[in-house]
């Protein structure tokens, strides 16, 4: 598989009346624009060979999956009024572009040096990230939709599958709704968590589609916690940051920087 051979695929599995192909050599990436809303989506294409050489044969149902999302929710006028308990806030790498396609900024807040958080309506089998003109035509403040968002997130399950390696305990929080992530900042579920924990509480959001806390208690854990997070990290659709942070009194810390400190 190569860019060439892939740009194909996605042309012929992506080809309708009403679409446009353009190929941008210098960046590699394929836009694939609705000649009736003049709005489209941009793929990078390396990356997708790459994922695919790793043994990720999937990859190009998803990313043709994602794309026909995509564009089926752009160009739609999206009621926000009528869909408040579809609001939910989205976290991402602080990497992570913060205008949509059409230049027009996204609502987000600061979360961590690693993170951000967005905000998205959910629209069933995907959802739409909220920019500054869709607040501004539903009259709604950025407090507002905040709150919602966040109230909206601790309604979400937070069952969990348990593992225990070397002494150490890590629970998975993974029912791939596109919220995993965001329940990080659900922090009545967290304090909850950090009750039964009886060495270091630590949380990892390395995709979009999972959430890890780990019960450290020796130095093996943190270990085999960096294996843990890389992994997820290298293998999500979402990346959001192979870091992991320590739990403590509702604040996040990164590991690293604790660990230069930490008593042997």
């Amino acid at each position: 598989m190569d860019i060439k051979k892939l740009k194909g695929i996605l042309q012929e599995r992506l080809d309708k009346p009403n679409r446009t192909f353009t190929y941008d050599r210098e960046k590699d990436s394929l836009r694939i624009e609705n000649t009736e809303t003049k709005k489209g989506i941009t793929v990078a294409l390396p990356p997708i060979v790459s994922k695919w050489k790793e043994n990720n044969k999937s990859i190009i149902d998803e990313v043709v999956y994602y794309v026909e999302e995509a564009l089926n929710v752009m160009g739609t006028k999206s009621d926000m009024g009528s869909k408040e308990k579809n609001v939910f806030p989205v976290i991402r790498s602080t990497s992570f572009a913060t205008e949509s396609n059409d230049g027009i900024p996204l609502v987000t807040d600061d979360h961590t040096a690693e993170t951000r958080i967005y905000y998205a309506i959910d629209l069933g089998s995907t959802y739409r990230l909220i920019d500054e003109n869709m607040l501004k035509e539903e009259g709604w403040s950025h407090e507002q939709m905040k709150e919602t968002a966040l109230f909206n997130v601790r309604g979400l399950p937070t069952q969990m599958k348990k593992d225990e390696v070397a002494g150490n305990i890590y629970y998975f929080l993974n029912n791939n709704d596109g919220y995993d992530a965001s329940r990080i900042l659900n922090d009545a579920f967290l304090k909850k968590m950090s009750a039964d924990i009886q060495g270091e509480m630590t949380v990892s959001v390395p995709h979009q589609d999972v959430l890890v806390i780990g019960d450290i208690r020796n130095e093996t854990g943190y270990d085999v916690l960096a294996q843990l997070t890389m992994s997820f990290f290298t293998t999500g659709n979402v990346p959001i940051t192979a870091l992991s942070f320590v739990y403590e009194d509702g604040e996040l810390e990164p590991v690293f920087i604790l660990a230069k400190n930490r008593k042997k």
